[in-house]
This record gives C-alpha cells, structure tokens and sequence, in this order.
C-alpha cells in the first residue's frame, strides 16, 4: 500500500506542539483528523490553535482560504478514544515515557479495526519496547517527525523487531504521500538522525572543556568554516538543553554506556543550574532583553608570506593552492613525502588538523577542516606554546589574504570541524554495517533531519578512504578512553579493495 485513502481518517493522539504539527500534515494532506488528547479540554485547544496555524498560512499566501475552510471542517476533536474506532492511521505524541506508550496502545487495540496502522512519535523510546505491550505487535511501526513537523521534511520509518514488513511498507508510502522524505531504519538507540549526530554537540562540548575555545568561537567555527546551519551551542540552546541532554543520556545508556555517547559535564551542569536555553532566557547565552551575544574570537590583521612551500599532497585540502595563488601569493611544490603540509619562509608549518597535538611537533600551526575552503569565511587555527609567534602570525596573514576570518584557538587535537566530521563518519560506517540504514538514507537523514552541509558518506567520499579513519587512530592514541577508537566498520572501508569495497 502506498499511501492511505483521502476517505480514511487519520487520529493523533497526544496534541502538544508535535502533535498539533503531524495533524496539520496530515489535514494539508487532505484527511479527516482525529485529535485526542487525555487531558479533558487539551483537543479543543488544539484545534483552535490548528486554526490559528491555518490563518498563518493564509496570510502568508501558502493555503487559500477555501483550503483553509475545507482542513478545519475535516478537523474533528474526540471526547474519547472510542472516537478513532474507524481511523486507519493513530499516530501517537504523548510523552515520552514506555508505560505510558504501552498503556495507550494497549487501549486503541481494544477500540480499532485489526488493519488500523499504529505508530508512535518517540525520539528516545525503542520502538520494540513500546510494541511489546502489544496482542499484535507487527502493526506498530515508529513514525518519527522531526520538529516543526509541517515544515521539516525527514521522517524516520522505524521497524521494531516485532514490526511487519506490510506495517513498515504503509508507514513509507503514507509519508510519501503526505509530501515527505521517508527513510527506513531499523529499531536502534537514536535512529539514525539522533544515533549519528551525537559527536556534534560532544565534540564542540569537549573543546569547551579542555579549555581549547570558548561558545560562541566554536559555534563561528562550525558554521563558517564547518558549513553547519548552527554551531552546537545555540542550537543546543534552542533545542532545550535539558531536551538535548535527556536524548544524550538515553542514547548512551541504551548502548550500555558506550564511551562514544558519553553525556558532557559542562552540559550537565548548565542543566543544574536552570540555564536550559531560549526557554529559560539563558544557556550558554543570555538571552535576555538587551544582552549582548559574545562575538567569537577573530585575529588581528597579520601580514601574509611572500611565498610558501608545499610538501606533499594536501589531499581534502589541495583546493588551497588556488586560492593562494589568486591571491597573489608564490607556491612553491616540493616533490617531497613529507604529508600535508604547507612551509612558510621562516620554516614555520602549516598542517591540516589530524589527531596529534601542535606541542609534538617543532613550531607547526594545525588548520581546521573545510568541506569549501573557497566558501568557507572563516579559518580556526591551532598552536601551542612551542609555536613561534612568526609561524603563527604567518599563518593569519596567509588565511586573511584568501579573504577568511581567522580564530586561534588552544591546542587541541582533531580541532573542531575535523573531529567532528570524523567521528560522525565513523558512526555513520558502524550503523550501515549493523543493518540501522542503508548509506542513501543515512545521508538523506543527515542532510534533512539536521541540515548538515554533506551527508556522512559524501563527506566520506570527498575526504578519502583513509582520512576519517587515520585521524581517529592518532586521536584514540592520544586519547585512549575508547572514545575515539574506529569501529570496525570503519577500519574495513579505510582499508578494503576499493574495486571490492566500492569508494564511497
């Protein structure tokens, strides 16, 4: 089945922002919507704040106002759950609690037809677990919106172990039908968009805690040089920080602990303070009437090189050499397998982030990861205190002629963007290669659930077969904690034939 028959009703049961979000989906869509909720008087708020909605769109020119009048007569509050007895759809947006879940679908498999797809919301709760309360667990499927619902077009279609093809089959098609982008996945901590997307925030969060950089430098860094929609911090802020921590914690302890979704402290303690964001008028920013937002840190002009030295292949950063050029600076090619580096005249260096440390090696500035270093507006740089002043200040003027703002920030192994990156590719390989997604839905989730620049296996591709997993290597070195360790997943792709392997 491809799709659910306009004649069909649709119920929503729990009418909070979400819910009232997947209700207008699906009366846009063209159904009868259902809305129920437990609390006496919620579904007649919810209905009148729909409506409130639909005006919007009206004023705004994206729905007639005979369009409007055809959706509100489709929308139907209910007193009752007994009033979504002939509804072929019930999608479920209640909290977020397992008993509570269990509970209401136990009672709708005592009101619909056998036939009636039931699907739930959760972000956090296994699909699995909430159908095993179920008499016929294969007709639970997890549909899961991402928020705003009417305007984010990703879903996630997730299959609980229990789940039936012919369930997962319908979800797909209805989504589809309902102007969305589907993407099938298997019932696993986070999904795919909430699984794969944790380094983001842990690694702009560990910067800050090791001292390296402040908020609003990282949060510059990944979005003017990382090509990110929104640093980690204000989103993070705009998200709820206790939200984004609640979804931290349950994915880490839903894979028993595992290292690589550790919570962060300094989040944690934000949280106990009560600074949970715009909601609270405070996070990692004020925003309060009249604060000011602190600006991230920007180099002082530098005078550029007159010239520099390229040794070796550049490789993800090779698109430099023009740039430099364009700006009416001498390179010079050295045949020389010295890695990727760049030399500048007073034998200073100029390296792309990996996973060591500035203060290993004799004055050498590590540089950030850009997928377009010709787009990118802003470049981090990172030194230790073995690094001469003149290498440093080389190294500014060098990115300031290509026309980038240039943050300096600590020592910091991987930096910001290329650990990131790094990690979210290594997270990526290891869900492909237990069965959670294919690598066209995992990049199709990336790209529209959380608006990454690249999708986990494009940005794989572009770098190289080995790049994501050297630098996590050299970092799990430096870092033995576990958190850094490749999968093995990743490994096998670094490593594979790519005759055999393929290239992505």
């Amino acid at each position: 089945m491809t799709g659910l028959d306009l004649s069909s009703p649709v119920a929503v049961v729990g009418t909070g922002t979400m819910g009232q979000g997947i209700a207008q989906v699906a009366l846009v869509a063209g159904h009868v919507v259902r809305l129920y909720d437990a609390v006496p008087g919620r579904a007649e708020e919810a209905a009148a704040a729909l409506a409130d909605r639909l005006d919007r769109l009206v004023a705004k020119e994206r729905m007639s106002a005979a369009d409007r009048e055809a959706a509100l007569a489709r929308l139907r509050p209910a007193a009752d759950l007994a009033d979504l007895a002939d509804c072929s759809l019930v999608v479920e947006a209640v909290v977020e609690r397992l008993q509570t879940k269990q509970e209401l679908f136990r009672a709708l498999e005592e009101v619909v037809d056998e036939d009636c797809l039931l699907a739930t919301n959760t972000s956090s709760l296994s699909v699995t677990a909430v159908g095993g309360a179920l008499r016929t667990p294969g007709r639970l499927v997890g549909l899961h919106f991402f928020n705003p619902a009417p305007l984010l077009p990703l879903v996630e279609v997730v299959s609980g172990f229990a789940t039936d093809v012919t369930s997962a089959t319908r979800a797909y098609g209805i989504a589809r039908a309902w102007g969305k982008t589907p993407v099938a996945c298997a019932d696993t901590p986070g999904f795919i968009v909430n699984r794969i997307a944790r380094p983001f925030y842990a690694e702009a969060f560990a910067v800050l805690e090791s001292q390296a950089a402040d908020p609003a430098t990282i949060d510059a860094v990944l979005r003017e040089c990382g090509g990110f929609r929104m640093g980690a911090f204000e989103l993070t802020d705009l998200i709820g920080q206790d939200v984004n921590e609640s979804v931290t914690h349950s994915v880490w302890r839903s894979f028993f602990q595992d290292v690589r979704f550790a919570p962060s402290l300094a989040q944690r303690r934000l949280v106990e303070s009560g600074r949970l964001g715009r909601k609270s008028g405070r996070g990692w920013f004020d925003y309060a009437e009249g604060a000011e937002r602190p600006e991230p840190h920007t180099a002082e002009k530098a005078e550029p090189p007159a010239y520099v030295v390229v040794e070796g292949d550049l490789g993800p950063a090779a698109e430099l050499l023009a740039l430099i050029r364009e700006a009416g600076i001498q390179v010079r090619e050295e045949d020389e397998d010295h890695g990727t580096r760049l030399v500048l005249p007073g034998g200073g260096q100029l390296a792309l982030a990996d996973g060591q440390t500035s203060v290993e090696f004799r004055d050498v500035v590590y540089f950030d990861l850009a997928p377009d270093y010709r787009r990118a507006t802003r470049i981090a740089l990172s030194a230790s205190q073995d690094t001469a002043p003149d290498t440093l200040t080389g190294a500014t003027g060098l990115f300031q002629a290509l026309g980038k703002d240039v943050s300096v920030i600590g020592d910091a192994p991987g930096m910001i963007v290329a650990r990131t990156v790094a990690r979210i590719i290594d997270l990526a390989h290891d869900a492909v290669a237990k069965g959670v997604a294919t690598e066209e839905d995992v990049d199709t989730a990336m790209r529209l659930g959380v608006n990454y620049p690249l999708g986990p296996f494009e940005w794989s591709r572009r770098l190289g077969r080995n790049w994501a997993y050297a630098l996590l290597d050299d970092l799990h070195l430096r870092d033995p904690s576990g958190r850094y360790a490749p999968s093995l997943a990743l490994y096998r792709h670094a490593y594979a034939s790519e005759k055999r392997e393929g290239t992505s």
